[in-house]
């Protein structure tokens, strides 16, 4: 009876691995080990990057959002704190967005998170 190797499987499994390391500079993107210890830590970093997306974004809002706070005679903190006290409740990235794109709308939203406050 002749050895059964599993050589497809094996195979199979390996061009997958490959063709996850595509695009992958030298052999990183040629052979299996290289590739497959490529593969694995662009998987995990993939993963973390995605929650440091979020982080930064979040610190991209709060600085746009800052800075047309400032224009409008107030700071940050005491901008969101007015908010929270005045029940408005518009996430960071709305706000930074209405801040872009509409600053007569924001300087209104300013005006009522001041008046909270004070």
């Amino acid at each position: 009876m002749p050895r059964a190797t599993n050589g497809p499987a094996s195979r199979r499994r390996r061009n997958n691995r490959l063709k996850l390391a595509k695009g992958f500079r030298g052999s990183r993107s040629k052979l299996f080990r290289q590739a497959t210890e490529a593969v694995d830590r662009a998987q995990a970093m993939a993963y973390v990057h995605r929650k440091h997306k979020k982080r930064s974004f979040r610190r991209l809002w709060t600085v746009r959002i800052n800075a047309a706070c400032r224009l409008n005679g107030i700071n940050y903190s005491r901008f969101i704190d007015g908010c929270k006290k005045a029940n408005i409740e518009l996430n960071r990235k709305v706000l930074s967005e209405i801040a872009i794109h509409d600053p007569e709308g924001f300087a209104k939203v300013v005006e009522a998170a001041k008046a909270a406050v004070a």
